[in-house]
């Protein structure tokens, strides 16, 4: 099943950690945040992604493009007869990427309806954000979307709490700390969605957010449902979430890697 990633965003509410690169492109540990994401997805199976590209997609590009020479040894051959001789492998081997300029002030919704010739005769896609890591069991989420029918499922997370969450005994006295917990209440949707090709028909023509009027119009519908996930869900929004993904990376605790 392809996996349909929503990379074209200006990620404005983060220019504080890096104003000169994509917001896809802010590295977690060694990697940009759109790296892991894709990681995630290959350690289910799914390595056969589309970009929805727009704001400095070059960058981007110029990830993939390089990417040999990135994580590689190489000998470089100057001259007429020049070549690269790469030395060794990487676990990236045999991904597909296609990389679609979807239009630098394009809308979500927009930008999924763009890349409709890239999913090909597929009944089924895949669909997130370049910004969020989770611990999801993506072998169950789908399992879930195929078994009640309907053409979307979105995955349901808890928000992460704003503040310190503090556990206590009845006197008062702190057993236990939590720097960013995740909520025990309210859901709220993580991406990670799963679609039928049939919901490109509720995205017109306009430049349209596919979470306002076209998730709108499914629910009428009776089309959407939830996969809901208790486990670890991170979106990176600002500059305390970018410090926090990193941390748990340094500290061997990132729950979202599975490789």
């Amino acid at each position: 099943m392809k996996v349909v990633i929503l990379c074209g965003g200006q990620g404005t509410r983060i220019r504080d950690v890096a104003d000169n690169i994509p917001k896809p492109m802010i590295p977690v540990g060694p990697a940009p945040i759109l790296w892991h994401v894709m990681k995630t997805y290959a350690s289910w199976g799914h390595t056969e992604f589309i970009l929805c590209l727009g704001y400095k997609s070059h960058i981007i590009k110029e990830f993939f493009l390089n990417y040999e020479a990135f994580t590689n040894d190489f000998t470089l051959t100057l001259g007429r007869s020049k070549g690269i001789e790469y030395h060794g492998d990487h676990d990236e081997s045999g991904w597909k990427i296609t990389l679609a300029e979807t239009g630098l002030d394009s809308l979500t919704g927009t930008r999924v309806k763009r890349i409709a010739p890239y999913l090909g005769d597929d009944e089924e896609f895949m669909l997130t954000y370049a910004d969020g890591v989770a611990d999801v069991n993506l072998d169950a989420l789908v399992a879930h979307h195929r078994s009640h029918g309907k053409l979307l499922t979105v995955t349901g997370v808890r928000p992460p709490g704003r503040f310190g969450e503090l556990g206590m005994d009845g006197a008062g006295q702190v057993r236990e700390f939590n720097e960013k917990p995740q909520t025990s209440e309210g859901w709220i949707s993580g991406g990670y969605f799963v679609c039928n090709r049939r919901v490109l028909d509720f995205i017109g023509d306009d430049n349209v957010m596919f979470e306002q009027d076209p998730m709108r119009r499914i629910v009428e519908s009776e089309n959407l449902m939830v996969h809901k996930h208790d486990g670890f869900w991170q979106c990176m929004d600002t500059y305390r979430d970018y410090a926090l993904l990193n941390d748990l990376w340094a500290a061997g605790k990132a729950p979202w890697r599975r490789w």
